[in-house]
This record gives C-alpha cells, structure tokens and sequence, in this order.
C-alpha cells in the first residue's frame, strides 16, 4: 500500500516495522531459491510478533552454503514450497515498514516471488539498518556487516546465519540506530527514510533548525545571523522541502545558503495557493538575495505601441507611464519582448525607425527622409518620414493592428503559421524555425495577457471547492481563503501576513483599469509587481476548474475569444 504524507509523518513510536531475513541457496534472485525466512514486527520498541519457517528452494543446496548457514538439503525436503509460504508472509508483513541490513538483496528474492505468482510488488517503505549504520555509526565501527555491529554494540542477539536470529539482531540494531537518529532530529518516518543522504551533508548540524518544522503546506524563510532574509521558498509539507537542502540539493547556491543560515522561519498556511502566494508577496517584500527566479519582476518588460506619437510603432520598455500608449506585459524578459516585436511587424507594416514627426511637420511637401528607410524598400515595412504613407493609410494600419490584439489574433498569427509551412516546404527549416518561435512568443503574449485581465476584470470573486474551503479574490488578488467547517469547530480562516499593497486597485472602482468587452486590456498595463500572484491565481483555477462552485463574481472569468495556439515544436 503507497502511504500518504500523513503516514509518512507519523512518530516513529507509533510505526510499525517488519524486519526481514532470508537465507537463500546463494546467487542470482531469479536462479536460486529461498531456504529460510524470518521475520520479526517491532512497535514502540515491544515485538509484536514473530514468523519463520524452513522454504524448499526446490533445488541442491551447494556445499558451501550448508557450511555458511548450516541448513541442509534434508531440513528442507519436506518444507513447504516459496508459493505456499508467500501468502501468510505478505499478511504478516502487511502495511508494515520493511526494514533488515542489506535489505535490497532480501527484496530481490521477494519480488521474484512475487513476480513468479503474479502478484503485485511489494509497495512498503524500506529501512535499510546497514545505510543507516554507515551515517551514523562510522567512526565507532570497522565496519558495517550485522556481525561486526551486534559484537561492538553488544546486541541481545547475535548473528547466526540463520533468518530468524538475524532478523532479531537487525531489530536490536534498529533500535539502536534510531536512538541516534534522534540526536539528528529525526522523529517521523519521512526524516527516517531521509536520514541516509541527511547525515553525510557537510551542514548536518544544523539539521536541528528544522525540528520545529510542520509537515504542513506553508513557506519557509532562511535567515542569516543578522536575521536578514537569505532565501524564501514554499512547500506542501514544510518539514520534508526543507531537510531536503540537506540531502538532494547539490548546487552550490544551497551549500552557500545553508553556510550562512542560521534561522529558518515559518508561515503555515491552509494549502499550496496560499503558500504561493504569499511566497511571491514576501519575495517581493524582502528580496532575498539568493531567491533568483522570484526577483526576476523587477526586470519584466513591456511591448508598447507609442499612440502618443503622430505615427505609433513598437518598442520594448520597462517603465509604463501613463501617456497614451498602449501595452502588452508584463513578458519575462526583453528577449521574448522582442520576439514578439519581429512578430507582429512580420505581419504588419509599421514604420520602424524612431524619428519624431512633429504634429506641424507636412511629410507630403517637407518629408523627414529623402528616401525610404531600407526596411520600408525590402518592402516589410512603411516608411511615413518619407511621405511615402499618407497619415490617413497609417492610421488605418494602426487601427488593424489594435483590433488585431484586442480581438482578432488569428489575423496576426495565421500568416505567420502559412509562412512556417512555406518556408517548410522550401526546407529552409532554420528560418521556419525562427518564424515558429516568434509566433509562439506572441501566441503566448496573448493568451497570458488574456487570461490575465480576464482576471482583472472580474471585481470581487468567491469560489468553493467542495469539501475544502473557500476564496475570495479582488480582482485576480487574493484576499483570504477559509476551510470548510469541522465536526469539532469552525474551519480556520487565512489572511496572508502580506497584504494587497495599496498601490494596487482593489476596490470595486478598480473595474475602469481595464477596458469593457471580451478583448484584451491593451491600454492601462498590469503592474509588474502584480503579475506573478495574478499567474499563480490564474494556474489554480484553471487546475481546479472541474471542482470549483462559483459564488459570486463581478464579472465572467471565461473569454469568448477561440483557444490561441502554442506553436509548441514536435517531441520526437
């Protein structure tokens, strides 16, 4: 049976475990057979019971084997044979915790039992005595084989070679092992199984920060000895994220961060949105210096059609002053910014150079330029300065393009996808690739951008998730969340310890930020420090979607516009 994180959290008092051994008649699992099981099941450190019989391998025992374990071939004819045996082992077994030294080799004999009777495999979490040992009793011992440690700790029972005096040995062994393991902090079963990896790391004595930890959805904030903020991550169980640093995580910014960490604070909260969001709201607040990915806000771009100019083009800009313009944004970088550039002007002919025409200057008697600019005679764009493009013709190719993004991708993106086909065709694949990644980035644009105001648009939301809970949201914001009632009280209501900033509009009048109707709100931009709780808004409900009960909302959430496509490249 796979457990939970609940029974993986569970004390260790409270955990049953099942040590096995095997004596076999040596070799290959799938070549050989069983002679012998013994098993013992230990809890809170009393035994609940015993099992052990004799197996018929249905095979000679090699001489040198009888020698090792002093089983012979007559103690094993009349035994039963590994099928007979199978089902009352895996009843005694059970949901226990498998535990014995070496216990990888005794599982491959297990499981080619199984397999033989077509059986599922054993699903039970393992304790392997013998990796424990080696982390935690290393400068003790010369080794770590059963017999060198039952001597030197001076185990009530000593190894035999026979499965069920071994399996008690082991036992003995573990509840020395856990002893010590207790020093490390380890009380539930998930820090046991951890302990292996844990106890090798160069930072293990500061394990002890995380004693205090739940295992419980939330986030975590490592401190320095300042008590300066050092990093902010969240975690669906608290506990087990963060002694993770201590054993999986290899890279060098871990080994740095936990060299300074000298604090761990903690924020429980009811479930992973929250602990989401209130993950990018501290970041935001504190911007820790080794949180790389959750500062990258600061550098969000925007692309910007200049309508306060007298012939608007696109550009790629940081700051969104209100003057007129209208905007695409908050995008990740001014790489995919301007990818999104090269693929709107492949569609349309906007001028592109940067020259100010002032609202007095006749192009048609005094043009800026003598010529047009070399974009305008490759014929991929217009060029106004020259009096080329009527002020008249211009206006109307800015207008198309505004209704374009607004409400009508396709007319942007499907000449984009006819020339990928094209130039397929021709195979001059490297430049279809190049017009595929540019129609993905503004395919992409889109739909975030969509998603994002529909958000916006929505004023005051409440939804329920049956049997959970419940949210109000202000604007794609969160505001709070509650549990459903209990049968021993009222459920718990959250609101994060970071608040929606003032700056940002979170009352009813805030609807006028956006324009009306299913298009996108290309005119009053989406601050860039909002845009990352919106996302982690947008993604839960669109994973809850089949479950979500909608109370109440200012607005619809769904847009009537048609699925954009991703231009994803084939996997092969």
């Amino acid at each position: 049976m796979q457990r939970t994180f609940d029974d993986l959290g569970t004390p260790l008092i409270d955990v049953t475990f099942c040590v096995i051994d095997l004596e076999t008649t040596g070799g290959l699992a799938e070549d050989v057979g069983i002679t012998e099981i013994g098993a013992v099941k230990l809890r809170g450190g009393e035994c609940l019971g015993t099992f052990q019989t004799m197996v018929n391998p249905g095979q000679a025992i090699p001489p040198t084997i009888t020698m090792l374990t002093g089983i012979t071939q007559a103690m094993v004819l009349p035994a039963p044979r590994i099928e007979s045996v199978l089902p009352t082992l895996l009843k005694f077994i059970g949901d226990a915790v498998i535990v014995g030294h070496n216990v990888s080799y005794d599982l491959r004999f297990l499981r080619a039992a199984t397999d033989r009777g077509r059986r599922p495999p054993l699903a039970n979490a393992v304790v392997d005595t013998c990796r424990l040992a080696r982390r935690l009793l290393s400068d003790e011992v010369p080794n770590h084989k059963l017999g060198t440690l039952a001597d030197r700790l001076r185990l009530p029972h000593q190894p035999s070679h026979r499965a069920l005096e071994d399996a008690l040995a082991t036992g003995d062994l573990l509840h020395v092992l856990l002893e010590r393991a207790g020093r490390l902090g380890v009380s539930g079963l998930d820090d046991l199984l951890a302990l292996p990896k844990l106890a090798a790391h160069p930072q293990v004595g500061k394990l002890a920060l995380t004693n205090r930890l739940p295992r419980a959805a939330g986030v975590y904030v490592f401190k320095d000895r300042r008590g300066q903020p050092l990093y902010v991550g969240k975690a669906t169980n608290l506990r087990t994220r963060v002694r993770s640093y201590f054993s999986g995580e290899r890279r060098r910014k871990v080994a740095q961060l936990l060299r300074e960490t000298e604090r761990i604070d903690h924020v429980v909260c009811p479930g992973p949105l929250e602990a989401e969001i209130l993950e990018v709201r501290l970041i935001h607040e504190l911007l820790p210096r080794f949180n790389r990915q959750g500062t990258r806000w600061q550098s969000y771009t925007y692309v910007k059609l200049t309508c306060n100019e007298r012939f608007p083009r696109l550009s790629v800009v940081r700051n969104t002053p209100a003057d007129g313009g209208l905007y695409l944004g908050p995008l990740s970088s001014t790489r995919y910014a301007r990818l999104v550039v090269e693929a709107i002007e492949s569609v349309v002919p906007l001028r592109r150079c940067s020259t100010r025409i002032g609202g007095s200057v006749r192009l048609d008697r005094a043009p800026v330029r003598e010529a047009p600019c070399t974009a305008a005679q490759l014929g991929v764009s217009t060029c106004p300065c020259s009096g080329a493009t009527s002020e008249a013709e211009y206006t109307a190719i800015v207008d198309r393009l505004v209704h374009a993004l607004a409400h009508d991708p396709a007319s942007l993106l499907d000449p984009l996808a006819e020339k990928m086909a094209t130039l397929a065709l021709a195979e001059r694949y490297e430049e279809a690739a190049d017009v595929r990644d540019r129609a993905a980035a503004l395919a992409k644009a889109l739909a975030r951008q969509r998603r994002l105001d529909a958000l916006r648009r929505s004023g005051r939301v409440h939804v329920e998730l049956p049997g959970t809970g419940g949210l109000e949201l202000a604007h794609g914001r969160f505001v709070r969340s509650w549990a459903d009632a209990a049968e021993d009280g009222p459920g718990a209501t959250l609101e994060l310890p970071f608040p929606i900033p003032t700056a940002a509009p979170t009352g009813e009048d805030a609807a006028g930020v956006v324009s009306p109707g299913p298009g996108l709100a290309l005119g009053e931009p989406l601050p860039r420090e909002v845009a990352d709780e919106l996302l982690c808004v947008a993604r839960w409900l669109d994973a809850k979607a089949g479950r979500l009960r909608l109370v109440h909302c200012g607005e619809g959430l769904s847009s009537a516009l048609p699925v954009l496509p991703t231009y994803e490249p084939a996997r092969g």
